[in-house]
C-alpha cells in the first residue's frame, strides 16, 4: 500500500495485505486477494485448473485472520464517533461515476460542512489530483495489486489526512462490485453506485455489493432516454437482495436528484455530531 498526502506530507509505510472478512454472512463469501490466489470460505471450493488431477481446492480462512480487520474497524469507528466525523465509503464498479459525482458534490457540499476525501486506487494519484483542484484535503491510497481498502489502510490514511472534527470524509474505494463490499472500514454509510450504463441486473449479480449498501445511487440519470435501461426492473432487482437500502437517481451533469443526495448527506453528518455531543470529545489521537 502506498499512501500519498496532498498537503505537503505522505506516508510511505508498505502495509502486508491481511486480508480479513466483515461481520455475518460476508464470512460465507469467496475473494480474489489480487495475488493471484484465490481464497474461500470453508465450504466452498474453487477449481484451480491443475492439469495434473484436476482437483478441487478448498483452503478454510484463519478465524483470527477475520477477526483482525473488524478489530481494526471497530477503533475506526469508534474514533470517528468520538469526534462527529461521518465517513462514507463509496463503492462501484469502474465507471460508475464515483469521482465525478464526489467533484460536484465536495464543491457544493464544502460551502458548510468541512469535507475530505479518501481516495482508493490500484495505481495512479488521477482521481485525488482531480478532487484536490476542488480545493478538498485528499489523501491518495494506492493498494497496488490489492482490490480495495480495508480497515488498515483507513486508519493509515486517517493519520495523514486529521480531518477535522465535525467533518465530512468520504472515502472512495477502489472500483470493484465485489471485495469492497467483503471488508468494513469503521464507516459510517456505504453507499452503492450504479450506473444506468451498466444495466439493472446488477443487484442479482452482485447481491453482497448490494445488502451492504444503505444508500444505492443510480448515476448518470440523464442518459435514462438514451439507453436500454429499464428503471423500474432495476428497482425490483433492489428490493429482492436489499428491502431496506433507499435508492435515488441522480445525475453530476444535469443536477437532477444532486439536492436529494446532499439531504441525505446532511442527515447523516447531523447524527453523526449529535453522537459526538453526547459522547463527549473524546482522544484527538487518530486511530
Amino acid at each position: 500500500m502506498r499512501i500519498e498526502g496532498f498537503d505537503d506530507h505522505a506516508d510511505g509505510d508498505e502495509h502486508d495485505h491481511d486480508h480479513e472478512h466483515t461481520h455475518d454472512d460476508h464470512h460465507h463469501n469467496g475473494h480474489y486477494h489480487g495475488d493471484g490466489h484465490h481464497v474461500h470460505a470453508a465450504g466452498q471450493g474453487h477449481a484451480h485448473g491443475h492439469a495434473s488431477d484436476g482437483a478441487v481446492e478448498t483452503i478454510t480462512l484463519d478465524q483470527d485472520v477475520l477477526a483482525k480487520n473488524d478489530r481494526l474497524a471497530a477503533q475506526n469507528r469508534q474514533w470517528l464517533a468520538d469526534h462527529g466525523i461521518r465517513a462514507v465509503n463509496l463503492m462501484s464498479s469502474p465507471g460508475a461515476g464515483k469521482t465525478t459525482l464526489l467533484e460536484r458534490t465536495v464543491r457544493e457540499l464544502a460551502v458548510a460542512e468541512p469535507v475530505a476525501v479518501i481516495e482508493g486506487d490500484q495505481e495512479t494519484p488521477m482521481d485525488a489530483l482531480r478532487l484536490r483542484a476542488t480545493g478538498c484535503r485528499t489523501v491518495q491510497v494506492n493498494t497496488g495489486a490489492g482490490c480495495h481498502l480495508d480497515a488498515d489502510m483507513l486508519a493509515k490514511a486517517l493519520r495523514s489526512l486529521d480531518p477535522e472534527d465535525g467533518s465530512v470524509v468520504f472515502i472512495e474505494n477502489v472500483g470493484n462490485l465485489v471485495c469492497p463490499a467483503l471488508f468494513d472500514l469503521g464507516e459510517g454509510r456505504r453507499v452503492v453506485l450504479a450506473s444506468t450504463t451498466e444495466g439493472e441486473d446488477k443487484p442479482l449479480k452482485y447481491p453482497h455489493m448490494f445488502r451492504a449498501a444503505d444508500l444505492v445511487l443510480l448515476t448518470k440519470a440523464d442518459l435514462l432516454p438514451y439507453v436500454p435501461f429499464e428503471q423500474g426492473r432495476f428497482t425490483e432487482h433492489l428490493r429482492r437482495v436489499n428491502p431496506d437500502a433507499e435508492l435515488l437517481p441522480v445525475s453530476a451533469v444535469s443536477g437532477a436528484g444532486l439536492g436529494e443526495w446532499h439531504d441525505w448527506l446532511r442527515a447523516a453528518v447531523s447524527a453523526a455530531t449529535t453522537r459526538r455531543r453526547q459522547g463527549g470529545h473524546g482522544d484527538r489521537r487518530t486511530p
